[in-house]
């Protein structure tokens, strides 16, 4: 009788495979990278890319530049306000010549002529940008200029407040505000020139150039991607059954084709809620049944981002 047993069960075993056999100990996963992007705050062609796909960088180490020409124009005349308020703050300690508000006021006139032609040229081509005539640079441009002749009416109005005062302190005070609004868009402009020019945020490889020189990015649009050392983990789901099992920080035994021996992983994350095991899981076993996300850090070793993996549990 016990043969006959033994017997039907070798039979069912190879008609319906799997039949008695043991659940086996490893999970299938696949390799997923962290990677670091690096990307510019501010909108603009690119004018020179200085890595390549697979240069190993460090940090602070250049990956690209944007042109740059409106930044360094703007600095400049920031500069040039420094210099002017410093003089005029000078000034005061030798007087006020007699026709000073007659040059101040020229000024003025001057500076909301400008202004005036600066807010029509905006006008316009926000108009144009809408249509689709011109680019998102010169619509930028153009409200740039709009805000540095608004900013220069401001300041001679100021000024010619100031001078219509009797009280030299006062007036002295003005004029140290205004070096110290200069010297305030000096410093704004030059960190808007510095912005042009992108470090990498981290150390490690270059995965991927996103864009050639002279192709125009949006702010914030990644054009290189790094991955840094450590930053492959494994991705892989257990049964209830087997999540009480492991911990964080547990070794696991990473085995996948062409692999040499040896792999190991530590866990580092458990989801808290149950899924059905997605298809990119190849287990006609496992994909009909609740389970729950694990993740594991990679030690040591240069596997590739969406590799199929085997993980169990080191003894």
């Amino acid at each position: 009788m016990d043969g006959f047993l033994a017997w039907l069960f070798g039979l069912v075993a190879l008609v319906i495979p799997g039949f008695g056999a043991t659940e086996a100990p490893g999970y299938n996963g696949y390799v997923e990278a962290r990677y670091v992007y690096a990307a510019s705050s501010t909108a603009g062609p690119i004018e020179t890319i200085s890595v390549r796909e697979g240069d190993l960088v460090l940090t602070g180490d250049l990956l690209f530049r944007l042109r740059s020409e409106q930044q360094i124009a703007l600095l400049s005349a920031a500069e040039a306000r420094v210099a002017a308020a410093e003089a005029g703050l000078k000034n005061l300690t030798t007087g006020s010549r007699a026709d000073e508000l007659d040059v101040i006021q020229a000024s003025l006139q001057k500076a909301q002529a400008d202004m005036n032609l600066a807010k029509d040229s905006a006008t316009r081509s926000e108009k144009l940008f809408k249509e689709g005539l011109v680019p998102q640079s010169k619509l930028d441009q153009d409200r740039a200029s709009l805000a540095s002749a608004e900013a220069a009416v401001r300041q001679l109005e100021a000024q010619l407040k100031v001078a219509e005062l009797p009280a030299r302190s006062e007036q002295q005070v003005q004029a140290e505000a205004n070096l110290a609004a200069a010297h305030a868009d000096a410093e704004k402009a030059n960190a808007d020139l510095a912005d042009r020019t992108i470090t990498a945020p981290a150390a490690g490889r270059i995965e991927r150039v996103l864009f050639d020189a002279g192709e125009i990015v949006a702010a914030g649009t990644p054009v290189v991607s790094i991955l840094p050392e450590g930053a492959l983990k494994v991705k892989f789901y257990v049964p209830e059954t087997a999540r009480a099992g492991l911990a964080l920080g547990d070794q696991l035994a990473v085995n996948c084709d062409g692999c040499p021996d040896g792999l190991t992983a530590k866990v580092s994350f458990f989801a808290s809620d149950p899924q059905f095991t997605p298809p990119v899981i190849y287990s006609r076993d496992e994909r009909q049944r609740l389970s729950y996300l694990v993740e594991a850090t990679l030690e040591g070793v240069s596997l590739h981002p969406g590799q199929p993996v085997t993980v169990e549990r080191r003894q």
